[in-house]
């Protein structure tokens, strides 16, 4: 590792978390990581990850603290408190969140963050665990201009990063983002089942309709998880569900329609009902199928 090399410190080592971490030590960085257990974090132990036993002790450690934490209210445990993440930042150093959270929270931690002379990005990803790995995410930034230009070569590990504005504004084009990925999901899985009632073969009408102008580049690396869909999901219902929410909210707080969202919403909460919650997004087709069936 060069001796300009930033030291890397990522709190949350679940799916995109994981990888994350996973990625930078295999770029040779130095890497610092926390999470709830160390259940199932063997190999990247076994790869040079240096445990630390809380997000303070990271934010010591580190030059970019990263996150990839679940819901708002993770992200103020994580931030607050004497072993957060906040009571170990020193001035210059930066916070890269890169959870879908509400921009009013991230918002909130990044008030919080500035007296201590460090920066706090809000930094949500577009992309599931296979473009984690590949380094092809697409990556929202809110935030003090001049940390994004300070971090930037450090999140081209990851994929892409846009800079968008003011802290807040990286979260709130990701959940634009998000609004479209429900919709297509929910109109592919409404037009496949509509064809299969009528007879047409299930993967002949998937690689008609991927394979027209519909077939976007989501689409068609999911085509697979619709035809079977696997236990270990990209981007589960939960999560899913989780963002559409904030959007509508974010959407109702700036006076935005979104009634593709709202119809998204009714038929993710139905997945849940039928237990869902933890399968990728591609089970919208078994849930219309379902309901198709009950009908």
């Amino acid at each position: 590792m060069s001796a300009d090399r930033h030291r890397i410190g990522v709190v949350g080592l679940g799916r995109m978390g994981g990888n994350m971490a996973a990625r930078y030590l295999e770029a040779g960085y130095e890497v610092h990581g926390e999470a709830r257990s160390k259940e199932g974090l063997d190999k990247l132990l076994g790869s040079g990850l240096s445990w630390a036993d809380t997000p303070r002790q990271v934010a010591e450690s580190a030059d970019i603290v990263i996150t990839s934490i679940p819901n708002d209210d993770v992200l103020r445990d994580v931030a607050s408190g004497p072993d957060g993440i906040i009571a170990g930042l020193e001035p210059g150093r930066t916070w890269v969140d890169m959870s879908t959270v509400s921009p009013s929270a991230s918002r909130e931690v990044a008030e919080k963050v500035r007296p201590t002379g460090a920066f706090m990005l809000d930094t949500p990803v577009s992309g599931s665990v296979p473009q984690v790995q590949s380094g092809t995410l697409t990556i929202m930034v809110g935030g003090d201009q001049e940390a994004y230009e300070r971090v930037e070569p450090v999140l081209r590990e990851l994929g892409t990063p846009n800079y968008i504005g003011e802290n807040g504004q990286g979260l709130v084009m990701k959940l634009a983002i998000n609004i479209s990925l429900a919709v297509q999901m929910l109109a592919l899985s409404e037009g496949l089942v509509m064809a299969e009632r009528d007879g047409v073969d299930r993967k002949l009408a998937l690689d008609v309709m991927t394979g027209s102008p519909i077939g976007s580049p989501m689409l068609k690396a999911r085509e697979p998880l619709v035809l079977d869909l696997p236990e270990d999901a990209w981007f589960d219902v939960g999560l899913m569900h989780k963002d559409i929410r904030l959007a509508l909210e974010t959407a109702k707080e700036l006076g935005v329609p979104t009634p593709s969202a709202a119809a998204a919403d009714e038929v993710l909460s139905k997945a849940e009902e039928l237990g869902y919650e933890h399968r990728d997004i591609a089970a919208l087709r078994e849930v219309l199928a379902k309901e198709a069936t009950a009908s």
